[in-house]
């Protein structure tokens, strides 16, 4: 089985250390891990860096049976964008999603903090921010189309929050993910 790794690690300085880890953990259960910075399957043709990047990892994508992200919030109060897009992608196509944060709290209450008391109730008891726009309240881990999508794909979601320091580093979420999906292959 190849499991595409998703996640903001890609952005570390020691990308290449954290992707032979995650890697060595899926040969551990006997799946092969295919991170974002990986050769792509075939060489895509661009006319600029960054969309030879995105033709790559979707050709990553598509050549993976399964999906585990990093959903840790990257730049703000929730998982990074295209972490979020890879997962929808493989959602999309039917394939296996599991995700792992390293943040405490839900995405509710980092929405609140990161929007740094620029927020006020409306009548309804719903919370709403500076431009009018309602801050989502289910108390999930993140948007609920992630969590959602995690959950209607039969996947897990762990939670495992750690220090600052470690967030990026701390693989106890990762391999939890990576043992499920072992017992999903069996």
């Amino acid at each position: 089985m190849r499991v595409y790794l998703a996640g903001p690690e890609v952005f570390l300085a020691d990308r290449d250390a954290i992707a032979a880890e995650k890697k060595a953990i899926c040969a551990q259960h006997g799946m092969i891990g295919v991170f974002p910075t990986d050769p792509a399957p075939s060489a895509p043709k661009a006319d600029t860096d960054w969309m030879r990047i995105y033709l790559g990892n979707e050709a990553h994508l598509q050549s993976c049976d399964a999906l585990v992200a990093n959903l840790t919030p990257f730049r703000g109060a929730s998982a990074d964008p295209g972490t979020a897009y890879e997962l929808g992608f493989m959602r999309a196509l039917g394939r296996p999603v599991l995700g792992y944060s390293n943040a405490p709290g839900n995405f509710t209450m980092r929405s609140l903090q990161h929007l740094r008391g620029a927020v006020h109730r409306r009548g309804n008891g719903a919370w709403e921010d500076a431009d009018g726009m309602e801050v989502e309240d289910f108390g999930l881990t993140d948007n609920l189309m992630l969590d959602g999508g995690i959950a209607a794909a039969g996947g897990l979601l762990v939670v495992n929050p750690v220090e600052d320091a470690a967030r990026w580093r701390d693989l106890t979420g990762f391999t939890s993910c990576i043992s499920r999906l072992a017992g999903l292959k069996k």
